[in-house]
């Protein structure tokens, strides 16, 4: 799984704008496998040149080609690729710190979230005033020269003002100002959603809009647990139901689970049920 975040950032190959707690990316897809899973921990408005992509959340994908627009929040996502034409994306990474500090600076833009489940993606209206401030930004990009990080800023409010003031995006715009009434991202919410994914401690910790020391303690008090015994329960929980209620194989259910390898995965699950997981299954289907 690729922290793709992070990749652009270090990555010297691709044309950027880099902030504290933003980043703009021009990006030339050169990925010749189907499917790639990548990981986010900052939310990304997603503008498509050219090309076709299909993003996969967890209840629905979503289709985007030439001329599209998606927000895409922070977590774990898998993409498919189309091959028939070249992909292009501008990719604006943004986290929740800058989107707070922006409502909060225009209190005009503030109302009532509504309620708390949000999908995890957004399609987002493409206007001709967003249109046009997405190929102002392309433009930096053939600058030569730095660009200031005060213009880089100004065009990702421009970017939020004109999401927020389109009516068409008033759903995205209901999660945005739910951020205001969660200013730490939900610990809970976020970790079961996404244990049973590959994730260091650190990139959890990120996930959850903490520094490590901070997810650590939240999650002590919280859970009453260490974060690495959670995990590692939740996923034991996750293949103990799926041995009992599915007909995947013991690898399938390794992986699905979140386990690193089969080895590791019937251990672990012996030193907790006494059985290691097919004489488990076994006993269970007697």
């Amino acid at each position: 799984m690729v922290d793709i975040q992070q990749y652009f950032r270090n990555n010297p190959n691709f044309n950027k704008l880099v902030g504290d707690n933003y980043l703009f990316v021009e990006y030339k897809c050169p990925i010749d496998i189907e499917k790639f899973q990548l990981f986010t921990d900052s939310h990304i408005i997603n503008y498509v040149i050219s090309g076709k992509k299909d993003w996969i959340a967890p209840n629905k994908t979503y289709h985007i080609e030439g001329g599209d627009a998606i927000f895409v929040r922070k977590g774990i996502y898998t993409t498919r690729q189309h091959f028939e034409v070249d992909f292009c994306v501008i990719l604006f990474f943004i986290d929740d710190d800058f989107i707070i500090n922006f409502l909060k600076e225009h209190p005009s833009l503030q109302f009532p979230s509504e309620k708390n489940e949000y999908d995890q993606i957004f399609e987002i209206d493409v206007n001709d005033t967003f249109s046009s401030l997405i190929y102002s930004v392309f433009n930096y990009f053939k600058q030569s020269g730095g660009v200031p990080k005060s213009l880089v800023e100004i065009k990702f409010r421009e970017l939020l003002f004109n999401i927020i003031l389109n009516p068409r995006n008033r759903p995205l715009a209901k999660y945005l100002n739910s951020l205001l009434e969660t200013e730490k991202t939900d610990l809970e919410y976020t970790m079961l959603k996404n244990f049973q994914h590959n994730l260091s401690l650190d990139e959890f910790a990120r996930l959850c809009g903490r520094s490590l020391s901070t997810f650590k303690r939240d999650f002590n008090e919280h859970f009453k647990e260490t974060p690495g015994n959670w995990i590692k329960n939740r996923r034991l929980e996750c293949a103990k139901a799926l041995l009992t209620r599915s007909s995947l194989t013991i690898n399938e259910i390794c992986y699905e689970s979140g386990f690193k390898n089969p080895s590791h995965f019937n251990k672990t699950f012996k030193e907790k049920y006494n059985l290691p997981p097919q004489q488990f299954r076994s006993a269970k289907n007697k």
